[in-house]
C-alpha cells in the first residue's frame, strides 16, 4: 500500500532517521510512537507529501486515496457541519453540488447529458447513502443530529477538530494518516474510533500518546528511535517488551564483544615480547581488529521526574462539594445537584463525555468559578495545587523565562535549586533561559508541573493532565502519583492512566453522577459499560462464560 525506501530526514546537524526502508500494508493497522520531537509528526508529513526527505523517496499507488486528519477549521466556519464532513469526498462533494445547481437551473435549461453523468458520479460513490454515513460517524464522535445543520462556528474548538475528523472516516480512503486523533475525545468517543478503526479495511497510521488506544487498535507499532524508524507486530505491550529484549541483546552482544577484545589484548600485551608466543600474539591482533563493534545510538526518549511532597498531612475530611448548580449565560446547566466528598488519600478521576461538566466542576472546587448553588468546603490543613487544562495564563504572567517562572513561586530558594527541579523535569542548562511563550505543549506541561510540586500541596487537582505528555511523561507522571502520600482528584481522558492512578472514579453522566471506590478496571468490571472499555468488557464476559462452563462442569460431575 504505502512503501518508504532508503528514507532519511535532517534537521541542520540533527538526524531524526536515515535508512528506513517500509512497507505499510492495507488491513493493517500501525501506531506511530516515539519521544516529542523524534520526528513522529515529520515521517507522516512526508508520507502526506508536505514535507520531503533528505533522501530516500516513498511510493503510493496512483490511484490510492490518503485521508489526512486536517487541522484547519477556519475555511469551514460558515459552512454546515453536515457539508464539512461531505465536502471530505471532493469527487462526490463536487458532483452533488453540481447536480443541486442544474437542478435549481432547470426551469430554464435542462442539461439531461450532464445530469446522467453527475448521477453516475454520485451513484460510483454511494453517494446516497454518504449523509447518512456522515450523520452516525458525527453522532459517533458525540456531535448530536440536531448540530449537523447548524454552521460549524457554533462548535467549540475541540468540537470542530471532531468535525475534521469526521470528514477524514467519511472520504471513503484507502489509507488514513492520523496525526493524534484522540487529542479533542471524551472516552465515548475514542471508544468508537478505536471500533471504526479496528473495522476499517485499509491502511491506518495513527501517532499517539495514548497507551490503551494503541493497545487496542495498533497490530504493528512503527517506533521512531534511535535515529531509526522500526516495524515491530503487535501492540504496544507486545512492543514494549520486544523492544526491551532487542535492546537488551544487542547490549549484551556488545558487552560479550568488548570481553573478547580486553582478552585478546591482555595476551598480547602480555607475550608480544616473548619470542615463543610472538606468533599467537599476532594472530590475537589479527583477530582483534575484526571485531567490529557497532556503536548504538542514544535514545531519543527521555523520563522526566515528577516528584510530588506534601508540606504536611491534611485532615482526614480533605473536600466537601454540596448540590452544586452552574451553568453559563442562558445556557442549559452544566452541572445539577452534585455533591461529593473527598477523604485523605482518596484519588478520584472524574470522567465523561466533553461538555458534561468536569473541568467547570474543578473550576468550581478551585475558587475560579462561583456556582449558582451549592457550597464548596475545604477540610483542615488542605493546601491544594492546580494543573489547569488550559495554562496558558500561569505561564504569560510576567514570567519571561523558564527559569524565572519556576524561581517566582519560591524566590526564597538558592538558584541551584531552582535548576535542580528544571533538570528533573528535562530542561536543561541550555533551556532555563528559554521564553515560557516559546515553549511546546509538552514542554510548558512540565513546567507547570515543577510550579505545582514546589508549592509542596497536600491535595493536587489536576485538569487533563496528560494532554501535552508524551508516553514517557505519561508514565513518569503516574509514577510520581502513585509515589505521591497526598490526595488527587483529577480529570482524564486517558483510560491508561486512569486505570494506574485512581482508587475512585467519578463518572459524571446527563442523568446524574455515579461515585464509585474502587480502580478503574473494577468499575467496568461492575458497570459492564462498553462505552468505556470494549476490550476489558468483552473480556471480563468470556471470563464469566468460562466460569459458567466450570460451574455446569462441576454440577454435571456431581450428579454421577
Amino acid at each position: 500500500m504505502l512503501t518508504v525506501n532508503q528514507l532519511e530526514k535532517n534537521y541542520g546537524g540533527q538526524t531524526l532517521f536515515r535508512d528506513v526502508s517500509l512497507q505499510f500494508n492495507a488491513g493493517s493497522r500501525y501506531g506511530v510512537v516515539g519521544a516529542n520531537g523524534s520526528g513522529k509528526s515529520t515521517f507522516l508529513r512526508i508520507l502526506m507529501s508536505e514535507e520531503e526527505p533528505s533522501a530516500g523517496e516513498v511510493s503510493i499507488p496512483r490511484r490510492a486515496k490518503i485521508g489526512v486528519l486536517s487541522q484547519d477549521h477556519f475555511q469551514y466556519e460558515d459552512v454546515p457541519i453536515i457539508d464539512v464532513v461531505l465536502m471530505g469526498h471532493a469527487e462526490l462533494w463536487e458532483a452533488m453540488v453540481a447536480k443541486e445547481k442544474l437542478l435549481a437551473n432547470a426551469h430554464e435549461h435542462f442539461d439531461a447529458t450532464g445530469f446522467a453523468r453527475l448521477e453516475d458520479v454520485i451513484e460510483k460513490h454511494d453517494g446516497y447513502a454518504m449523509e447518512s454515513r456522515a450523520s452516525e460517524i458525527l453522532e459517533g464522535l458525540n456531535i448530536p443530529t440536531a448540530q449537523h445543520r447548524e454552521p460549524l462556528s457554533v462548535l467549540s474548538g475541540g468540537f470542530k477538530l471532531r468535525v475534521l475528523l469526521a470528514q477524514t472516516l467519511a472520504s471513503s480512503p484507502d489509507a488514513l494518516l492520523l496525526d493524534e486523533p484522540t487529542n479533542h475525545l471524551d472516552i465515548l468517543s475514542i471508544r468508537w474510533l478505536e471500533t471504526f478503526l479496528t473495522e476499517f479495511r485499509g491502511c491506518v497510521m495513527v501517532v499517539s500518546h495514548d497507551h490503551r488506544f494503541l493497545n487496542n487498535v495498533s497490530t504493528h507499532i512503527v517506533d521512531v528511535d534511535y535515529e531509526r524508524i522500526t516495524l515491530y507486530t503487535g501492540n504496544y505491550d507486545s512492543f514494549e517488551e520486544q523492544k526491551r529484549s532487542h535492546r537488551d541483546r544487542q547490549e549484551a552482544e556488545i558487552g560479550k564483544r568488548e570481553k573478547e577484545i580486553a582478552e585478546h589484548r591482555v595476551f598480547i600485551d602480555r607475550f608480544k615480547a616473548k619470542a615463543t608466543k610472538a606468533r599467537q600474539a599476532q594472530s590475537r591482533v589479527k583477530r582483534m581488529e575484526k571485531i567490529i563493534i557497532e556503536k548504538l545510538a542514544p535514545s531519543s526518549r527521555r523520563y522526566p521526574k515528577f516528584g510530588f511532597e506534601q508540606i504536611r498531612p491534611s485532615g482526614k475530611d480533605v473536600l466537601k462539594v454540596e448540590n452544586i448548580f452552574f451553568q453559563y449565560g442562558e445556557d442549559p446547566p452544566v452541572l445539577e445537584d452534585v455533591s461529593v466528598e473527598l477523604d485523605r488519600g482518596d484519588r478520584m478521576a472524574i470522567i465523561g463525555p466533553n461538555g458534561i461538566g468536569k473541568s467547570t466542576l474543578l473550576k468550581i472546587v478551585m475558587g475560579k468559578l462561583e456556582p449558582v448553588l451549592g457550597e464548596v468546603e475545604w477540610g483542615y490543613e488542605t493546601h491544594p495545587g492546580y494543573f489547569a487544562q488550559d495554562h496558558h495564563e500561569i505561564l504569560t504572567n510576567g514570567r519571561d523565562t523558564v527559569e524565572g517562572a519556576l524561581w517566582s513561586e519560591v524566590p526564597n530558594k538558592p538558584i541551584g535549586v531552582i535548576r535542580g527541579k528544571l533538570a528533573e523535569v528535562l530542561f536543561g542548562k541550555d533551556d532555563v533561559e528559554k521564553r515560557v511563550e516559546a515553549l511546546s505543549g509538552g514542554e510548558a506541561a512540565r513546567l507547570v508541573f515543577s510550579m505545582v510540586a514546589v508549592k509542596k500541596p497536600n491535595v493536587l487537582v489536576l485538569d487533563e493532565p496528560t494532554n501535552h505528555l508524551d508516553l514517557e511523561g505519561i508514565a513518569s507522571l503516574a509514577k510520581g502519583l502513585d509515589a505521591y502520600e497526598g490526595t488527587v482528584l483529577f480529570v482524564s481522558h486517558d483510560r491508561w492512566f486512569v486505570s494506574q492512578v485512581a482508587t475512585r472514579i467519578l463518572e459524571i453522566r446527563p442523568d446524574g453522577i455515579e461515585d464509585f471506590r474502587g480502580s478503574f478496571s473494577e468499575y467496568i468490571a461492575w458497570t459492564a459499560d462498553d462505552h468505556l472499555d470494549g476490550i476489558a468488557v468483552a473480556e471480563k464476559a468470556k471470563q464469566d462464560k468460562r466460569d459458567k462452563k466450570k460451574v455446569k462442569k462441576v454440577k454435571k460431575e456431581s450428579k454421577r
